[in-house]
């Protein structure tokens, strides 16, 4: 490939992992850097591995990464030439590139005509329709009736779940729309929305093409994102299994990727999705080329079939698949496709916006690469998300960094460190692991099992579900769909790793570590066991609350070695307060014990166990009155739904937060009267915060813990 070096500096225009990713490719081409940053995130990582940053005041994305005209003035401030925009935020925003553009700075990604055409998603259908690639209808949200039912609401101006939902009953189409309104907005900067028929299940496979301004297009390789999670992808995977058992699949696919690159005049790299699935399912939704009413049509009239203009016929088995949008940016899952391709993304679109000439056929894909996204959130609380400081998150073995994966391993793409805070103005996502094999199994199996024992300490995460996700059968066998946890149930899916017995165990060492920690710290005696007497004496005992229930551990340190209360025959081999070795039924296995306040990560072969040490004493302060609504997690307050003195029924809702883009809703947890509001509408709030008070209609009855909904 040719390469123009007209690019010397470059400002990446967003943050956390994206930044770091772009940076490193910038690294290796011998390009400076320069980062932005918002106020919340002035002491994230992005920041110290640039050669310059510059602040965006303030926190709200609308204040600071939204804004271009601060982006724009801070690469000049830093004398940076060109703009990289990274995904999200101002990614796919034409008026940005053409500023950008304007300003006399070199723009990393699509021309701005480009953007626009495919920034209305609405827009982008008709021109893929004309192009001959199969679409999915759109529907106007004030035409929509229950004939149409179930919809999805889209934003039509990003993605990543932000701004979509599902409606399942006409009454609520309203405040649904209201909402993805108010998320798009926040999200995006529009308002947008736009609904099409929801299909309970089926198959999102993408495209990664790759344009230069000389007319060569490439289709890079597909990627399957069925696994998702509020219409966000957590698992992808390259190549795609159903198009690899599908013959002829992907040669259609990469056509018509190619179409409707051609069909904009696309610079850069870009995605082109699309979504495999049954005939009976999408009949009288899809249209191609011409507008066949209650046909499923692509450039030729094949009734009640999805096709293109490669004439795709038969069920979903056969490989059908129709458009659903193109994200005319990077996306976070690019890194399968570099590793089974060899190809930097990143230094190719540096490369392109320099004016360079890629070659007439992209490089062979080989091997399996799968992406999990490490959220910080919980699963079991409907994906509630989650802030605070990573204390500790590190794989075992040796694990790359933003490095294109040529040999059979891992790679760590984060933002975060060690020592990391994770607040409530961002996605709650923390890094993302991706392995490399030859095989699908081999790369399964390498992921599942430095997933299930990486060190991941201080924020609650989906790691769990993440690894039973990768060991379930249906997985292994390449089953999955968009209806993947509600298909297997979210229940299981989201079960600790580690059995009652592992969490049993794993309190034990905790309190030997304990015990260890106290000796080590003691002025007098410290050679002396924890609790050492010269004659028989009562037991040590400490509490820990785990996710499989409460643990009251029980034990003596004697001459003759450990007793401990409900673990016979278990023999402490050795202990200190970070590694405990105990032998159970005669095999030896180590425990690694991290404590963090009252907060304790234990790491072993068992699974990862998750503990809360209960302090012998509790503080007053720490009750409050029954009836008290307590925020999950922290956020802003954005709406009010009931006064004092009203009276509330159970699973009313009573107020709205924002927290991390995404509005969360806090009900009622009975009936009763709302007799304490201490917030209003802007109030921040933490974790825990007393959010409402709802005194239970009936004198006496308990009140439940307030429900939250997404």
């Amino acid at each position: 490939m040719n390469h123009t070096d007209t690019v010397t500096t470059v400002l990446v225009a967003n943050r956390g992992e994206i930044a770091r990713r772009v940076f490193a490719s910038c690294r290796r081409a011998g390009l400076g850097t320069v980062a932005v940053f918002s106020d919340a995130d002035a002491g994230s990582p992005h920041i110290a591995e640039a050669d310059a940053a510059v602040r965006l005041p303030g926190t709200a994305p609308a204040d600071t990464y939204l804004r271009g005209e601060a982006i724009i003035a801070a690469a000049r401030a830093a004398g940076a030439d060109a703009i990289h925009p990274g995904y999200g935020f101002l990614s796919e925003n034409a008026e940005f590139a053409r500023a950008v553009l304007d300003a006399g700075l070199t723009w990393i990604g699509p021309g701005p005509d480009s953007i626009a055409r495919m920034g209305s998603k609405v827009e982008a259908k008709k021109i893929m329709a004309d192009a001959g690639v199969p679409v999915l209808a759109e529907l106007d949200p004030a035409a929509v009736t229950e004939a149409d039912l179930p919809v999805l609401i889209k934003a039509s101006a990003g993605g990543g779940g932000r701004g979509m939902r599902v409606v399942r009953d006409l009454a609520e189409l309203p405040d649904q729309l209201a909402a993805a309104r108010r998320e798009a907005q926040s999200a995006f900067g529009d308002p947008t929305v736009f609904c099409e028929r929801f299909l309970e299940t089926g198959r999102h496979i993408e495209v990664q093409v790759l344009a230069d301004r000389h007319g060569t297009v490439w289709a890079v390789g597909e990627r399957e994102c069925s696994i998702q999670r509020r219409h966000q992808k957590v698992v992808e995977e390259a190549p795609s299994p159903l198009v690899e058992a599908t013959p002829g699949m992907r040669e259609r696919l990469f056509a018509a990727a190619r179409r409707a690159a051609q069909a904009i005049d696309y610079e850069g790299a870009g995605t082109v999705e699309f979504l495999a699935t049954g005939a009976s399912e999408a009949t009288g939704n899809v249209t191609g080329a011409s507008e066949a009413t209650g046909n499923v049509t692509g450039a030729s009239e094949a009734t009640g079939n999805v096709t293109g203009a490669s004439e795709a016929t038969g069920s979903s088995a056969d490989g059908e698949f129709f458009f659903l949008e193109m994200n005319t940016r990077l996306q976070v899952e690019h890194p399968v496709t570099e590793c089974t391709t060899g190809l930097d993304l990143v230094d190719l679109q540096l490369q392109v916006a320099a004016g360079a000439r890629l070659e007439p056929e992209p490089p062979p894909a080989s091997g399996h690469s799968i992406e999990v996204r490490l959220y910080a959130e919980d699963p079991a609380q409907d994906w509630r998300p989650q802030s605070g400081t990573v204390h500790r998150l590190a794989l075992p073995g040796r694990v790359a960094a933003f490095e294109v994966l040529r040999e059979p391993g891992l790679r760590l793409d984060s933002g975060v460190e060690d020592g990391s805070a994770v607040g409530v103005h961002y996605d709650p996502m923390l890094a993302k692991v991706i392995s490399y094999a030859p095989t699908r199994g081999r790369a399964v199996r390498m992921l599942a099992t430095s997933l299930a024992r990486a060190e991941v300490h201080g924020l609650r995460t989906n790691r769990d579900l993440l690894v039973n996700v990768l060991r379930h059968p249906e997985f292994l066998a390449g089953n999955t769909d968009t209806a993947f946890f509600d298909t297997h149930g979210l229940d299981t899916l989201a079960a600790p790793l580690a059995d009652a017995g592992a969490e049993s165990l794993s309190a034990l060492a905790a309190a030997l570590a304990d015990a260890a920690a106290h000796r080590a710290a003691a002025t007098v005696a410290r050679g002396l066991p924890s609790g050492w007497r010269n004659l028989p004496s009562q037991p040590q005992v400490k509490r820990y609350e785990g996710d499989r229930g409460a643990h009251e551990v029980r034990y003596r340190l004697t001459r003759s070695g450990l007793i401990a209360d409900d673990h016979p025959g278990v023999v402490l081999v050795a202990h200190t307060e970070r590694r405990v070795v105990l032998a159970i039924d005669g095999v030896q296995r180590q425990f690694h014990v991290a404590r963090y306040g009252d907060a304790v990560h234990v790491d072993s072969s068992l699974g990862p166990v998750r503990l809360r040490a209960i302090p012998r004493f509790v503080e007053p302060s720490a009750h409050v009155a029954a009836g008290s609504l307590l925020a999950p997690m922290p956020g802003s307050v954005i709406r009010i739904g009931a006064a004092v003195g009203d009276a509330v029924t159970a699973g009313q809702p009573v107020l709205w937060l924002e927290a991390m883009k995404m509005e969360h809703i806090v009900k009622a947890p009975t009936a009763g009267v709302l007799t304490e509001l201490p917030v209003a509408v802007g109030t921040q709030v933490e974790l825990g915060a007393v959010l409402a008070v709802v005194t239970p209609a009936e004198s006496g009855e308990p009140s439940a813990p307030a429900d939250i909904e997404e």
